[in-house]
């Protein structure tokens, strides 16, 4: 590097030359000079100038046309990239699968009570179409499964639950899949339990279609439309009538091949008393978000207070009729083993009498969802244990099993 000469006017002939390698091990010092009488040199070149204390470089810079970009401190590794079984439980939670006994018992009570009808001294074991039965199951989970995808889609378009962690299942609000694919999905799966449910009404006659259709209209308008039924305090009623009466009698005529039964009716009162409880536990959970939303429910419109107290009737009220049914003369009293699930019934009232926080109330579904569950199993193994003992003596030894 070329060196450059330092001079001052107390000694004009002195001249000061530095090497590089002395600049890099000695610092040149001078007398404290004014401002203005310190020497100004143009800077033409970028070369490298040595002035008074501190020393002062400047160094060309050259342009580049490239950016590089630092490799990031925090690489997202393989593992977390989500597998097949992650997307499945995903899918699993985001189509809320724990919901499904709702559908599926009053399937199994209607299909078991036309079972036991066909029960005689002449056919010991009855005559039960299996077919019919997995292909009414199939359907309600088609439209089960496609209504919560609907539901979710409609929720998020008018702010419903979208800060909610434990209510819809969160493909949306977790940002899994797009809202418009969700509602195509949601259509998807409507469109083919519709398919499914009009083949197998074809045993079940006229009625079962038109219970089919109102299945299908309540599923679809419980959130979608202008005016939907969840919004206007008319999810609890629709939930009773699509998971009671309408499911056990239609599972029921398709049994039976289109005959209709008083029976049906009364059986079906309690699971859709319970769906109800189930149904009004969830809006109780989600009453601050759905206040806010202008989301009217029960729950929201007579408040918590007497939001217990209405959850209590409408399981006991369940109890009460099984008990009325079961309990006289001649009644088919083996129906009174329902009664064994009052535990779980008492550890859900005293749960929804001390619960405040959601993630309280969100036990106390699932708590109602297994009491609804053991309700109608032991409702059902009743019905087939009084059908079964007149009939004992007349059924092939080599088919009982003791």
């Amino acid at each position: 590097m070329k060196s450059e000469e330092l001079k001052t006017d107390e000694d004009p002939q002195k001249d000061i030359a530095l090497s590089p390698a002395a600049l890099s091990t000695h610092i040149v010092t001078a007398d404290s000079v004014q401002a203005e009488e310190v020497p100004t040199i143009p800077i033409g070149s970028l070369e490298t100038i040595s002035t008074l204390q501190p020393a002062v470089t400047v160094h060309a810079v050259n342009t580049t046309r490239t950016v590089s970009i630092p490799t990031p401190l925090v690489v997202q590794p393989e593992e977390y990239r989500r597998s097949l079984g992650e997307w499945l439980q995903i899918w699993r939670d985001g189509m809320r699968t724990a919901y499904l006994p709702l559908p599926l018992m009053p399937i199994l009570l209607g299909s078991a009570l036309a079972w036991t009808q066909t029960v005689t001294t002449k056919t010991p074991l009855g005559q039960f179409h299996l077919t019919h039965f997995l292909a009414a199951i199939i359907a309600v989970f088609l439209l089960q499964w496609g209504a919560n995808l609907v539901n979710d889609y409609y929720d998020y378009m008018r702010g419903i639950d979208t800060s909610n962690a434990l209510g819809p299942g969160g493909l949306i609000q977790q940002g899994m899949l797009k809202p418009a694919r969700i509602l195509l999905y949601g259509f998807i799966l409507l469109g083919l339990g519709t398919v499914i449910g009009l083949i197998v009404a074809l045993r079940g006659g006229a009625l079962v279609y038109l219970f089919g259709l109102i299945a299908v209209l309540g599923a679809y308008f419980y959130s979608a439309a202008i005016f939907p039924l969840s919004s206007y305090i008319l999810g609890e009623v629709t939930g009773f009538f699509v998971f009671g009466p309408l499911i056990t009698i239609g599972a029921y005529m398709i049994q039976s091949g289109g005959r209709l039964s008083s029976q049906a009716l009364l059986y079906s009162i309690p699971l859709g008393l319970l769906a109800v409880a189930v149904l009004h536990v969830n809006n109780m959970r989600d009453m601050e978000g759905d206040t806010n939303a202008g989301k009217r429910t029960l729950a929201n419109t007579i408040g918590m207070g007497w939001s217990r107290a209405a959850y209590m009737v409408l399981v006991l009220l369940a109890y009460l009729i099984i008990i009325v049914v079961g309990a006289p003369h001649n009644a088919p009293h083996t129906i009174l083993i329902a009664l064994w699930t009052l535990p779980i019934l008492v550890i859900a009232i005293t749960g929804i009498i001390r619960s405040h926080a959601p993630a309280s109330f969100h036990q106390i579904i699932h708590q109602t969802l297994t009491l609804t569950t053991y309700f109608t199993i032991f409702l059902t193994v009743g019905l087939i244990v009084w059908a079964i003992i007149p009939v004992l003596p007349h059924i092939p030894a080599h088919l009982l099993p003791f």
